[in-house]
């Protein structure tokens, strides 16, 4: 069997949510030792970068341009006219190819345009509405991360269950980073002018991501009007300090940041929070071991990785109680109303409190991140292709 793949969410230098998972996806496809019974050819519109699998005997890219409108008639005009023809067409994102003359699966992370349009600028708005519609009809079966964005799915185009999988996707073990040890975070205290104790945040900066009220809460703990900790909890005498605890936020700026970047100032917590634009992965490896806790308070996720890349490296986490996080996240994550600064400022008060809690949703993250991996995700992704392929003999 050939499988055509689409690997230009991969081809690029930073990858973050698409383009990672397309990335993992062609990892893990370049080293199957299943090659007689499948290879794969990676359709590029622009040559393989240095962190591209190197190509096999049964993995191969294809090139060619013109780059604009590629997808439309550039990748379907050598469909039609290209042998071998693939037996599948993989599509790693919501774009599948006009007119193509192979059975197509793509994937569909999450319908954050639906929700929440107003996050988009008009063109690419259209253009996601346009083209998921197109792609979604024309596809022979769709793939996505999460129970969550499969219902979605179904309730906003109607398709019947059994043509949508749900693939999660996978979690480094190793990612390169260092070591850890305790001049590692003495470095980084320098560095970034972190303090001892801080919360972490990781992701781009937009308002789906609910940092204005993060922030908010934030401000209750250091004003001290947070509510109690539930009747119950223990203090305990490692508790990290409040005088000098921090919020650091990790992320790129997205959009409509601007409230994002003015809320310490309207809180009149400046000094306590800290702006990091993406950090290496070294850094944050090291980041995620020192925080108190993590927290993603966002109003809507496709599946939310940064949890369990805390969990990954013993971060205790906090998550929002919608969308796709509890899945994500398990029984290993303290949930709050994401709408409630209250409730979030409630759970971060637990955790900075409580040593006994922070232990034992290290511990339970721990065997929840080893429920997602690569090869798995790849295995199952594999099968949804050959099922596409054998359906359309």
């Amino acid at each position: 069997m050939l499988i055509g793949i689409d690997g230009n969410e991969a081809n690029v230098e930073k990858r973050v949510g698409i383009g990672q998972y397309a990335s993992e996806l062609l990892r893990e496809f370049s080293v199957k030792d299943d090659a007689l019974r499948v290879k794969f050819v990676v359709y590029l519109k622009n040559k393989p970068l240095s962190h591209m699998p190197e190509e096999t005997e049964n993995f191969k890219y294809r090139v060619f341009g013109p780059g604009k409108f590629w997808t439309q008639w550039r990748l379907p005009l050598d469909l039609y006219t290209h042998l071998p023809k693939p037996d599948v067409f993989f599509t790693p994102s919501h774009y599948a190819p006009r007119f193509s003359p192979i059975p197509t699966v793509i994937s569909v992370m999450d319908l954050s345009y639906i929700y929440f349009p107003q996050l988009f600028n008009k063109k690419d708005l259209k253009q996601l509405t346009d083209w998921t519609e197109y792609s979604v009809r024309q596809a022979k079966r769709i793939i996505t991360i999460s129970n969550f964005s499969k219902n979605d799915i179904i309730k906003e185009y109607g398709l019947a269950s059994d043509k949508i999988e749900v693939t999660y996707p996978g979690i480094k073990n190793d990612l390169g980073f260092m070591s850890y040890d305790l001049s590692s975070m003495n470095d980084l205290k320098k560095k970034y002018k972190i303090s001892d104790n801080f919360v972490l945040f990781v992701g781009t900066l937009q308002p789906r991501k609910n940092i204005v009220r993060l922030v908010e809460a934030f401000s209750k703990i250091k004003d001290q009007t947070y509510l109690p900790v539930r009747q119950g909890s223990k203090k305990d005498s490692s508790a990290a300090p409040q005088d000098d605890i921090q919020l650091v936020i990790v992320g790129k700026k997205g959009w409509q940041y601007e409230e994002i970047l003015d809320a310490p100032r309207k809180f009149g917590i400046e000094k306590y929070v800290k702006f990091l634009d993406s950090v290496d992965d070294s850094d944050l490896s090291v980041l995620y071991k020192n925080a108190v806790c993590f927290v993603l308070p966002s109003l809507y996720e496709g599946f939310g990785l940064p949890v369990l890349e805390a969990m990954r490296e013993g971060c205790p986490v906090i998550a929002s109680n919608v969308s796709s996080l509890p899945e994500a996240g398990g029984d290993a994550c303290l949930y709050v109303d994401p709408e409630d600064a209250d409730d979030i400022a409630l759970k971060i008060k637990q955790l900075i409190s409580d040593k006994k809690l922070r232990k034992l949703l290290v511990e339970k993250g721990k065997k929840q991140v080893s429920r997602f991996d690569w090869e798995k995700t790849a295995k199952q992704t594999l099968r949804v292709l050959e099922e596409a392929a054998r359906d359309d003999k």
